[in-house]
């Protein structure tokens, strides 16, 4: 089930002449998970221009709260003030692609640790003004993708709702979140699920209609 409400920048149709590259943070602790092959299978509807990045958050560990002090001043030779190895990585990959890509399944109505600790990761940007963090991230595009495998839709809520929020606090487009509920095996339960995935980022469009979450 694709949920969405297209701001400004996610109703751009992809097809068009500005080039989108979308940049997948894988938050299963385990690679080959059902969200990213969800994931995967929506990134099969992408134009063939569009760039893909595929970031494994457990594969790139960050530290966690001992790590999420204010950015050091000091400035980077590439300009990225305060970022070193895999923090480096996904920062640089954060500001170079003009779509995010949330990839997680449903852990406890929310994100995966592996997630939630690189969204954390935004304030600590965002405390670097030589970075200009959030105003680079404005006009960028937020997208959730994410499977459960106990409950029903509406037990995503918060983890939409706060996807959500984050992309407006930065002045980004809220492009949608894809949920499907998959069978202990990891397989979709819905056999309509990769029709619906393949078709999802193209949705990102006017005029087509978005299911919503209630």
């Amino acid at each position: 089930m694709a949920e969405a409400a297209p701001g400004r920048a996610a109703g751009r149709a992809l097809g068009q002449d500005r080039a989108r590259s979308f940049a997948f943070m894988l938050g299963s602790p385990r690679p080959g998970g059902a969200s990213e092959r969800l994931a995967r299978r929506a990134a099969e509807g992408l134009p063939p221009r569009a760039e893909r990045s595929w970031l494994s958050l457990s594969g790139l560990p960050l530290p966690g709260a001992e790590g999420l002090g204010p950015a050091s001043s000091a400035p980077a030779e590439d300009g990225c003030p305060g970022a070193a190895g895999h923090e480096k990585l996904l920062l640089d990959a954060t500001l170079e692609h003009t779509d995010i890509v949330v990839v997680s399944p449903l852990y406890w109505y929310s994100v995966t640790a592996q997630a939630k600790l690189y969204l954390d990761y935004w304030a600590r940007w965002m405390s670097s003004p030589e970075l200009g963090f959030r105003t680079r991230m404005g006009g960028k595009t937020l997208w959730a993708v994410s499977t459960f495998a106990r409950g029903q839709v509406h037990d995503a809520e918060p983890l939409v709702g706060m996807l959500r929020r984050t992309a407006r606090y930065l002045d980004m487009a809220w492009g949608g979140a894809l949920l499907h509920q998959v069978r202990s095996t990891g397989e979709p339960a819905d056999p309509g699920t990769a029709h619906e995935a393949t078709a999802f980022f193209g949705a990102a469009r006017p005029d087509v209609a978005r299911l919503g979450v209630e």
